[in-house]
């Protein structure tokens, strides 16, 4: 698909100041402005990052509500209950809190729920529990921002209630509990929104305790990664801060789980957590139950661990399966309706999907099309669906304006959960593209690639790459760099070389460099020696075999101008 590429506005002035501030090059001066770090204390944090920096966790509103209930409780010598959602993040989560709890000597149990039989957050089935096992305290850690009518029930019951969420409140309300910590809920002004639900978990931690839970930093850290949440802030100094200590973890199930994923030994980074680790503790959670995972991040038994590990690995290996199929169904219907042509945001259903996919399915749709997906699976009438959207377009906002049809809904601006009647689909279709064509900011489908800045091929230097490393980690809200370089010329005949990856060298008539398009084949097919071309790319190192050389990472390709 083409793509609008944007490129980032320099700021000569504000570069100058930065540069002169820190000592830094003045690349990698207005890549922190296009990331908004606009003044030096700001840039100084971010560029080294450290614990030291965290917020104080009491600057989260109700948090001194929520920690006195804890050390009541203690004090009284009763049993709390941990709830968690069934994602990764939910579970780290779990993990945190009810470690903490183990530390302080405080009795507990956990509860995650299954997202077949139950789905998400939390549910009144949990008071029969919660009656039976003398539980007089429960903490919701990932969920609970929405739970109105469940903690009227709780409340009912003589079960108090502390909710540590991320989510956003519905409507602006707050459920009636002792205390409910949101970095997202309109009363609270802290200055890191973006905490992932195990980040919240690990403040509230810190509060109880004194002290951040370094200990744990390898499950916040996994949370954090596998939530996507902006890599910005808090976030931030948690991930550069705890990926070392993943990478020499010692927890046997985090042990388990990297060796099940090859990972042992290696340095961890973003990709690799976020593409080998959540994998895998998330298809639990789809295929089966997630306390699966959240017993394989408190095992303090290798052999156990391993057991665990390949249990998961065999949830992966079904998800994966059923993931394929669904998706190739839901583009067949998409591909024989005419209609999805003239329509902003996709939403596709069928009945009997795997509940546990339809996320993923909604990704891979969204990435296709570069077009907002729902997809939805129907079951004895009632449906329930999934949803990724794209910049600019908030999924939980188009829910809202659906509510009246909807039974529930929840989650992210780029990623919600729905529940409805079955007969209600195709109101809901027509309802949610009606609210997509109203908007004034309406876009033309295009994805667009931003670029950080133009470069000439003299500028794309060893140095260069060792200096914008500054910036890692990468991630959601801290991008890897992305180069441009007009009026190229392609020096020698373009190859396809194995698994679809495009080899190409490029020249400005001084410089010479290699260029890699992985899977990108089949995406330039008149591409010929002598060709004049503007490229956008990040920068990387080819080492193969050879001292280090320079390599440019294809991201687009397009005939010059």
């Amino acid at each position: 698909m083409r793509k609008k590429w944007r490129l980032k506005k320099p700021d000569p002035e504000r570069q100058a100041f930065l540069v002169g501030e820190l000592s830094v090059h003045p690349i990698v001066a207005q890549l922190l402005i296009n990331r908004m770090v606009l003044d030096a204390a700001e840039a100084r944090t971010f560029l080294t990052p450290s614990l030291e920096c965290l917020l104080d966790p009491f600057l989260l509103k109700d948090m001194d509500l929520a920690v006195a209930r804890l050390r009541m409780a203690h004090e009284r010598g009763e049993k709390v209950l941990v709830f968690g959602d069934y994602d990764v993040d939910g579970v780290t989560a779990t993990a945190v809190v009810y470690r903490l709890l183990r530390k302080l000597g405080i009795r507990a149990l956990t509860y995650i729920p299954h997202r077949m039989d139950e789905g998400y957050g939390l549910n009144v089935e949990v008071i029969p529990l919660a009656r039976s096992e003398d539980v007089s305290l429960i903490i919701t850690v990932d969920c609970g921002i929405t739970a109105f009518d469940e903690a009227e029930a709780l409340k009912t019951e003589g079960i108090d209630l502390i909710i540590l969420d991320h989510h956003e409140p519905e409507g602006g309300r707050i459920p009636k509990a002792v205390a409910v910590v949101d970095p997202k809920r309109p009363d609270c002004k802290y200055l890191c929104p973006q905490l992932a639900g195990v980040g919240v978990a690990a403040k509230f931690v810190q509060a109880v305790t004194g002290d951040f839970p370094v200990e744990d930093l390898d499950l916040i850290t996994l949370g954090t990664i596998a939530d996507v949440v902006a890599l910005t802030g808090e976030n931030r100094i948690i991930v550069s801060a705890g990926l070392p200590v993943l990478s020499r973890t010692t927890k046997p199930g985090l042990c388990a789980l990297m060796d099940i994923a090859r990972l042992t030994g290696k340095a961890m980074t973003p990709f690799s957590v976020g593409f080998g680790l959540g994998p895998r503790l998330n298809a639990a959670g789809r295929m089966g139950t997630a306390t699966t995972s959240l017993d394989l991040l408190l095992s303090e038994d290798i052999d156990n661990a391993m057991a665990l590990a390949q249990t998961l690995e065999s949830y992966n290996r079904d998800r994966q399966r059923l993931q394929a199929v669904l998706v190739e169904e839901a583009m067949a219907i998409i591909n024989t309706d005419t209609a999805y042509a003239d329509e902003l945001v996709i939403v596709v259903y069928k009945e009997g999907w795997h509940k546990g996919v339809l996320g993923i399915a909604a990704s891979r749709i969204t990435e296709k099309f570069n077009r907002p997906a729902v997809v939805i699976s129907v079951q004895d009438g009632m449906a329930v669906g999934s949803g990724r959207s794209v910049a600019g377009f908030f999924l939980n906002e188009a829910f809202a304006h659906c509510a009246d049809i909807l039974e529930s809904f929840g989650g992210h601006q780029r990623a919600a959960g729905v529940r409805l009647r079955a007969e209600m689909i195709v109101e809901f279709r027509a309802r949610v593209n009606a609210f997509a064509k109203e908007r004034p900011d309406d876009q033309d489908l295009v994805p667009v690639l931003e670029i950080d800045a133009e470069l000439s091929l003299s500028q794309t230097t060893m140095d260069l790459v060792k200096t914008i490393d500054s910036l890692a980690p990468y991630g959601e809200g801290n991008p890897l760099p992305v180069f441009a370089t007009r009026r190229l010329m392609i020096k020698a005949r373009p190859q396809v070389m194995g698994k679809g990856t495009l080899k190409l060298w490029v020249t400005d008539g001084r410089v010479s460099l290699s260029v890699v398009g992985f899977g990108m084949g089949a995406d330039f097919p008149d591409l010929g020696m002598g060709q004049a071309v503007d490229i956008a790319y990040t920068l990387g190192i080819d080492d193969w075999n050879k001292a280090p050389q320079v390599q440019l990472m294809l991201k687009d390709l397009r005939p010059a101008k």
